[in-house]
């Protein structure tokens, strides 16, 4: 279990974050870490800790931060002169050792055609897919239970949002309110990442153009009766924009629904 690999999509433009600030989006801290660090420090709690991030825009900073993950994060000792440097380190990191895999997949790659570019990093029957900004208090136990209990090729981590801007309200025909419901939840169920995909499934991402996820490859696996839907109904989150990352560390100050890990 602990060599099934998780792939996070990092490689887009963050758009709806470009302008506040210059940090790409999967960098931007949480309590002084990355989201994506977030992200993975969610699977290593179940003892998943290979990791395989496709670059694209940014790549250097990503490339950048992992290098020196260790200066990054810990307390230590430089010895400069005499033509040579010494770096000692100080105290341990709080996680497990972690494989991360940089790949380089394109700038403007669709996003199962990157994870069709990493997949001779892929040496297990199956694999971990998610977004590089979005955090839950999924049970990754529970979902990698419900997926080999359903034999199919895909499955996807399905929550229901609130509507976080505005009330409802019912009212009859003479406009009297009969109920008022403050942030309800919707009735649909959106894509909330955390997917986990058997190996087999690379054949829909596989292409000689380039293949979309959410729109092209997700569309023929359920035309084949091959995808299915986890709901959660736990905390989910996502970081967009600013104004979001400035709310996950008020929620973190509060308690970090998404800490699953000690």
């Amino acid at each position: 279990m602990a060599d099934i690999p998780v792939i996070i999509f990092c490689g887009g433009e963050g758009t709806r974050m470009r302008g506040g600030t210059l940090t790409k989006k999967e960098l931007v801290e949480i309590d002084g870490r990355p989201i994506i660090w977030h992200v993975m420090r969610i699977f290593s709690a179940y003892g998943y800790n290979r990791f395989i991030l496709p670059l694209g825009h940014e790549a250097a900073q990503i490339k950048n931060y992992f290098l020196n993950y260790e200066a990054m994060s810990s307390d230590f000792t430089v010895r400069v002169g005499k033509r040579r440097r010494f770096v000692s380190f100080h105290g341990q990191e709080s996680h497990p050792e972690w494989e991360v895999s940089l790949v380089d997949t394109g700038l403007d790659t669709d996003k199962a055609s990157r994870v069709a570019r990493v997949a001779p990093y892929i040496d297990a029957d199956r694999f971990f897919l998610t977004y590089g900004d979005g955090v839950s208090d999924i049970d990754i136990n529970a979902l990698m239970a419900y997926h080999k209990g359903h034999g199919r090729l895909a499955t996807i981590t399905a929550i229901q949002p609130e509507h976080y801007q505005y009330g409802t309200m019912e009212a009859d025909e003479s406009g009297l309110v009969t109920k008022y419901e403050q942030y309800p939840f919707l009735p649909y169920w959106i894509n909330a990442g955390f997917m986990v995909f058997e190996s087999e499934a690379l054949r829909y991402m596989e292409g000689g153009g380039e293949v979309a996820l959410e729109t092209g490859a997700l569309q023929e696996m359920i035309a084949a009766e091959q995808l299915m839907l986890y709901r959660h109904r736990g905390f989910w989150r996502s970081m967009d924009t600013l104004k979001d990352a400035i709310e996950l560390q008020q929620l973190w100050d509060d308690g970090a629904p998404w800490r699953v890990w000690d």
